[in-house]
C-alpha cells in the first residue's frame, strides 16, 4: 500500500541514482580487474606474436657407395700383390736409388686381403727398389701418343706425353708426370708389305702408291721404276727402313 502510493517520479530517480553508482563503481576500479584479465586475452586473439618456424632436417643415411678405387682391388687377394691405387705405404725418401727398400703399408678402407697363409691382413710389406715414378723403364708406365710429330725425320722428333704408372708398379712420387718421347705412333703400315711389294710391283710403283706417296708412285709408274734404277733403290731404302709411311707414322 505504501509502495503504491510512492510517486513515479521518484522512482524514476532512484533507478537513475542507482545506476549512476553502478557506473562509478565499474569506473572507478571495480571491473579494473576484469577488464585487465580479459584484455591480455583479446590480445592475444588479435595479435598472435610472430611466428616461428621449425624446421625438420632427416638424419642423414650412412653412405653406401662404393670407393672407386676398389674396382681395381682382387678381393681376398695377397696384400703384397694389391695395385698401388689399393694401398697407402709410408714412403722413405731418402732411400738409395737402385737398392732394394721395404714400406709399411696398409690397406685402404672397404679393401681385404689375405697373407701367404690366407689370414684376412691390414698391414704389411712391400719390397720395391728404390726410385721415382719418372725414372722407371718405359714398360712398367702407359704414356698417350702425338700423331702429329713424324716419326721418320732426321732428327727423329720428339714430344711432351702424360704419362701413367701401371697399376701393379710401386714406386715414388706422383704416378701421373710428364716426359719428352720419341714419336713412336703408327698408322697401320707394315713393312714385310712394303718390301715385298717394292720387289714384286716396284716397277709399277705399288710400294709407294701403299706408302701413301702418290707422286713418287706415279713417277715410278709412268717411268717403268726409273727404268729400273729407281726399282732398285727403293728395294734397298725401304729394307734399311729410311723410306716409310706418308704421314710420318712407324712401321708394325
Amino acid at each position: 500500500m505504501v509502495a503504491a502510493g510512492v510517486p513515479l517520479g521518484v522512482l524514476l530517480r532512484l533507478c537513475r541514482v542507482l545506476l549512476f553508482l553502478s557506473q562509478f563503481y565499474i569506473l572507478s576500479g571495480g571491473g579494473s580487474l576484469n577488464l585487465e584479465q580479459s584484455q591480455p586475452l583479446a590480445q592475444s586473439i588479435k595479435d598472435p606474436g610472430p611466428t616461428r618456424t621449425f624446421t625438420v632436417v632427416p638424419r642423414a643415411a650412412e653412405s653406401t657407395d662404393i670407393p672407386p678405387y676398389v674396382m681395381k682391388c682382387p678381393s681376398n687377394g695377397l696384400c703384397s700383390r694389391l695395385p698401388a691405387d689399393c694401398v697407402e705405404c709410408r714412403t722413405n725418401f731418402s732411400c738409395v736409388y737402385g737398392k732394394p727398400v721395404a714400406f709399411d703399408c696398409t690397406v685402404k678402407p672397404s679393401v681385404t686381403c689375405v697373407d701367404q697363409d690366407f689370414k684376412s691382413q691390414k698391414n704389411f710389406i712391400i719390397n720395391m727398389t728404390c726410385r721415382f715414378c719418372w725414372q722407371l723403364p718405359e714398360t712398367d708406365y702407359e704414356c698417350n701418343n702425338y700423331t702429329s710429330c713424324m716419326t721418320v725425320s732426321c732428327p727423329r722428333q720428339r714430344y711432351m706425353a702424360n704419362c701413367t704408372v701401371r697399376d701393379h708398379i710401386h714406386c715414388l712420387g706422383n704416378r701421373t708426370f710428364r716426359k719428352m718421347l720419341y714419336c713412336n705412333w703408327t698408322g697401320g703400315y707394315k713393312w714385310s708389305t712394303a718390301l715385298a711389294l717394292s720387289i714384286t710391283l716396284g716397277g709399277f710403283g705399288a710400294d709407294r702408291f701403299y706408302l701413301g706417296q702418290w707422286r713418287e708412285g706415279l713417277g715410278k709408274l709412268f717411268s717403268f721404276g726409273g727404268l729400273g734404277i729407281w726399282t732398285l733403290i727403293d728395294v734397298l731404302l725401304i729394307g734399311v727402313g729410311y723410306v716409310g709411311p706418308a704421314d710420318g707414322s712407324l712401321y708394325i
